[in-house]
């Protein structure tokens, strides 16, 4: 079976075409390599030119002016002129409604023709879009990412792109798209709940993880707890760093040389998956309900991981230990798990080993590909 896949966000479609591939399928991946991230793709349309040193000067004063970046209209043009090769394919899969990272307008010219050159698309509810927006806005969760903007007006410039999800150009394309494709998936509970009941929803399909390129690190815990911290500040504050970093203060200031605190800063994914190696804690994110991607990876390695891992995730799973500690937004609380575990080394141990095998159970690539065939309807 032919697969095309549009866009990606933190290696979920290059784990996905690994487990496709792995079980005979052609599998081809387009998109702009996420960032910083720098993920492989097939097809690129990354921004290229809009990054020249040159070009970015009048890029930067465009959007300071006008509020428009370049760099969309650019991956739109380079998806176009990439489109007569992405036809005839038997499933295209969107990471996104948006998945070209362009205007809605061109977006929607651009999705329109896609659809019609192969048979069935489906959607991947994986990050930030309109009814996950519009879901948080409407309090429908006890705690969201939106909350530093209530709580603080000042975080507004780190919502803009937020916000474009509700924008009546983006609503005409999230209505387009929902028009088009066979049906939508969750990655996890985070967008799980918001799509309950949709008419479309297929149901929650794990995020893949190559266990295979992830050894399981026994932890080796001798005079010193190791700490990492990873951060991309384009979501600094949406994944709720402050509180890890202030939770750290603390902890440094308690223990001091009984621990060790690594830092990373928009690291290149190829770099950043071996920099936590020797770490036996690993702080991902706040406001979240299940693992995103970072975190699943770091637990298929055996890490104790502080993310999401709420009641809804545990239920969901059926589980009855941690293989993941709750981070929740509260200083004082992420502190003080922080602190049992740095005092009862012994938990890391078993907790990265419950992680690993949970991974292994949930998330292998390869079972996940035999759910996504299954939900596509090419299962046999």
């Amino acid at each position: 079976m032919r697969i095309l896949l549009v866009g990606e966000y933190s290696r979920l479609h290059n784990s996905l075409k690994e487990g496709l591939t792995a079980l005979g399928h052609e599998v081809i991946l387009v998109g702009d390599g996420d960032g910083f991230k720098q993920l492989p793709t097939d097809h690129s349309i990354e921004p290229l030119f809009s990054k020249n040193k040159i070009v970015n000067i009048p890029r930067q004063a465009l959007f300071r002016i006008f509020k428009y970046d370049l760099a969309k209209l650019e991956r739109g043009l380079r998806f176009y002129f990439l489109l007569k090769k992405l036809k005839g394919y038997d499933v295209v899969q969107l990471i996104n409604e948006a998945p070209v990272k362009t205007t809605p307008g061109f977006e929607k010219r651009l999705l329109a023709r896609l659809f019609k050159q192969n048979k069935k698309t489906f959607l991947l509810s994986c990050g930030i879009d309109h009814i996950s927006v519009r879901y948080m806005l409407d309090d429908k969760l006890r705690y969201s990412l939106m909350d530093p903007y209530h709580a603080d007006n000042s975080n507004a410039p780190h919502y803009r792109y937020i916000f474009d999800y509700l924008s009546k150009s983006h609503k005409k394309l999230h209505d387009f798209v929902f028009a088009n494709i066979s049906g939508v998936i969750a990655s996890d509970m985070d967008y799980y709940l918001p799509l309950e009941g949709h008419p479309k929803f297929l149901g929650l399909v794990p995020n893949p993880i190559n266990i295979e390129k992830l050894d399981y690190i026994k932890p080796e815990i001798t005079d010193k707890v190791i700490i990492f911290l990873g951060i991309n500040r384009g979501t600094y504050v949406k994944k709720g760093i402050p509180f890890f970093e202030k939770a750290l203060e603390i902890i440094n200031q308690k223990y001091g040389r009984k621990i060790e605190i690594v830092v990373a800063e928009n690291v290149p994914y190829s770099q950043y998956i071996n920099l936590y190696n020797k770490a036996h804690i690993l702080l991902d994110q706040v406001y979240a309900y299940d693992q995103g991607f970072n975190a699943l990876e770091a637990m298929a390695k055996g890490k104790a991981v502080f993310t999401g891992a709420e009641k809804e995730f545990n239920n969901y799973y059926g589980l009855t230990e941690k293989v993941a500690v709750n981070a929740l937004p509260n200083v004082n609380s992420i502190a003080a798990e922080l602190s049992s575990l740095i005092e009862n080394p012994a938990e890391i141990i078993a907790m990265g080993k419950r992680a690993r095998a949970f991974i292994e159970r949930e998330h292998s690539h390869l079972l996940v590909a035999g759910k996504y065939l299954e939900k596509w309807g090419m299962s046999e």
